[in-house]
């Protein structure tokens, strides 16, 4: 499903893009759906032809032979049915990412998860204000405009009708059955309720009707605590049916998925904070998914830089680019489900295979660390295979508090709360001398005067020194807030290594950036003596000066600088003032559309 960020009322992933080049105008029919969803497809599969495109909806989609639109995908008997929604990608690929491999022996019904490399170039944002909407939802959950998420509900029954003895679907478990059983119209009767649903806006909880169901959602926001708890009813408490509440789509049961390496929690933490290529081998689509996405979301609130796959096969079009040996691993969490990756990914650096999921109430057996050379091709045990030493001290309290909750029967989600605040305290514990160290390079408030801005060298950020940070963690480092010991100071030195890094601070920089540009902004518009500034300036210079002013002027009305309406109305008098000093003729220049 192609969603907003945590928006998607399917319980699934988020962070999914925007929809592509078909984007529609707002008030274009569509519009609203588009805000959700790209289209709906069907598709057949038949044991002799293969796949085949049967439907898409809406029908001006446009999509290529190489591309298919986010979908449900249908695959009618004789033969296997899928149904997925997903945005555009390769065919092929998709409807390889909608079946479990034959290695995961999966009967009956199963729910997993792909993320995919989109095709085609980039696609335009959905909406004139997704901007405005991507600044005010959490920077780990905001839209990625290079790949798309694939949400998989898989069914597999026996059928002695069909060859293969079976009968397979992957359905959305609200739409599905009700489509098999009235096909297209349902469809239509769905997009057009999906149509009418208000735009994904941050901080809003919404009610969305679907067939006969009311599903609330709570959009996430920047201003969210890092720990609320999932959204209750609200505005519509008379509402009848009562609305089906769904926590966002992003917050995961993450002590289930982690239950077997609890004891490898905070090793894992450091894997994915140091963007290391890992292999995630599991025995289901499911698992595996679940484990990657479970990996991935214990950085936040610091966005996963790097590249992940929750699910992904051998026939998919990038497997050569993962599996080569001529150059080093990529930066990618890849989870799997044929134990053929093992012999082909075997120099990847970290491989963490997992058992059969356990049904009763005990903590599954922990996998073991074991070294890289112990692999075997054919029967891989479960284990975390790698030869990195943690540089953290592991958090045996946490583990026991664990263990204890589950002996005791507690909640799942309650274990999983306590999971999840631990490792943002982690998080928060390495990331915030780094915000204290950048804040300090953003120049004083005192230093940034009109004269100053108006300047060949107006007020800037100073660079990041790695070695400048590293001395001042002796003071202000991550033992203030965080109990662990261990050599925090090489766990650092190999952050800078890492696209996380990069992207933290690339992320940080444009924030301060535009809010320097803000403040420019601002103490120009409050110079009250503009006409001595300009009494021994040239046409020239003036003239920059509106055109730097104009171009500022347009990035915070498009919402890209934090500016307030007031500062802005000044802006726009002080263009008018500007303009109004100069010749007739640079005055229509100026002025000319």
């Amino acid at each position: 499903m192609d969603a907003g960020p945590g928006a998607a009322p399917h319980p699934a992933r988020g962070r999914p893009g925007a929809p592509s080049s078909a984007t529609r105008a707002p008030g274009a029919p569509w519009a609203r759906f588009s805000a959700w969803l790209e289209c709906v497809c069907v598709v057949t599969f038949d044991l002799e032809l293969g796949q085949a495109l049967e439907l898409v909806y809406p029908s001006d989609s446009r999509l290529t032979d190489k591309e298919v639109g986010p979908a449900l995908w249908e695959r009618t008997s004789p033969g296997e049915q899928a149904l997925t929604r997903f945005p555009v990608f390769q065919k092929s690929s998709i409807c390889y990412l909608s079946f479990p491999d034959s290695h995961s022996g999966c009967l009956g019904d199963t729910q997993f998860s792909f993320r995919i490399r989109q095709c085609g170039g980039q696609r335009h944002l959905w909406h004139p204000d997704d901007r405005h909407c991507d600044s005010g939802v959490p920077v780990s959950l905001q839209r990625e405009p290079a790949h798309y998420f694939g949400y998989v509900y898989f069914r597999q029954v026996k059928d002695s009708s069909v060859k293969r003895g079976y009968f397979q679907k992957a359905l959305l478990s609200l739409i599905a059955p009700e489509y098999f059983d009235k096909l297209v119209p349902c469809l239509e009767a769905v997009c057009s309720e999906i149509d009418q649903w208000p735009d994904p806006m941050p901080g809003q909880t919404l009610n969305l009707p679907v067939m006969g169901v009311v599903l609330q959602v709570h959009i996430p926001s920047r201003a969210d605590k890092p720990e609320s708890s999932p959204p209750k009813q609200c505005g519509h408490e008379n509402l009848l049916p009562a609305p089906v509440v769904l926590s966002s789509v992003h917050e995961l049961d993450l002590f289930r998925c982690f239950q077997p390496v609890l004891a490898h929690v905070q090793m894992l933490w450091e894997l994915m904070l140091l963007g290391e290529p890992l292999v995630v081998l599991a025995p289901s689509p499911a698992v595996s998914s679940e484990m990657v996405l479970a990996l991935t979301s214990c950085l936040q609130p610091l966005k996963f830089c790097c590249d992940y796959r929750p699910y992904f096969t051998v026939h998919d079009s990038e497997f050569k680019e993962f599996t080569t040996r001529t150059q080093a691993p990529p930066n990618v969490v890849l989870g799997v489900t044929n134990p053929f990756f093992i012999k082909t990914l075997q120099h990847w650096p970290h491989i963490l295979r997992i058992g059969e999921p356990r049904m009763s109430g005990d903590l599954p057996k922990q996998v073991k660390l074991k070294k890289p050379s112990r692999l075997k091709t054919l029967d891989t045990k479960p284990g975390l295979y790698t030869a990195y030493t943690a540089h953290l001290h592991r958090d045996k309290a946490l583990l026991r508090r664990l263990l204890k909750g589950l002996q005791r029967e507690r909640p799942s989600d309650l274990l999983s709360a306590l999971l999840r605040r631990h490792l943002l305290e982690l998080t928060q514990s390495f990331i915030i001398p780094l915000e204290h160290y950048m804040a300090s390079l953003m120049p004083l408030q005192k230093s940034i005067t009109p004269w100053k801005v108006l300047s060949r060298t107006p007020p800037q950020i100073r660079p990041f020194r790695q070695d400048d940070f590293l001395r001042s963690l002796e003071h202000s480092g991550p033992q203030l807030t965080c109990m662990l010991k261990g050599d925090w100071l090489g766990l650092y030195r190999r952050f800078f290594k890492s696209p996380h890094f990069d992207g933290w601070y690339r992320q940080r920089h444009k924030e301060m950036a535009q809010k320097l540009e803000a403040l420019h902004l601002e103490a120009i518009c409050e110079a009250q003596n503009i006409e001595i500034w300009m009494k021994d300036k040239s046409e020239v210079e003036v003239v920059d000066l509106v055109l730097k002013l104009r171009e500022r002027l347009v990035r915070a009305q498009g919402h890209q600088l934090p500016v307030k309406e007031a500062t802005l109305k000044r802006a726009r008098l002080y263009i008018e003032t500007v303009v109004r000093s100069l010749p007739t003729d640079l005055q229509v220049v100026l002025c000319s559309p």
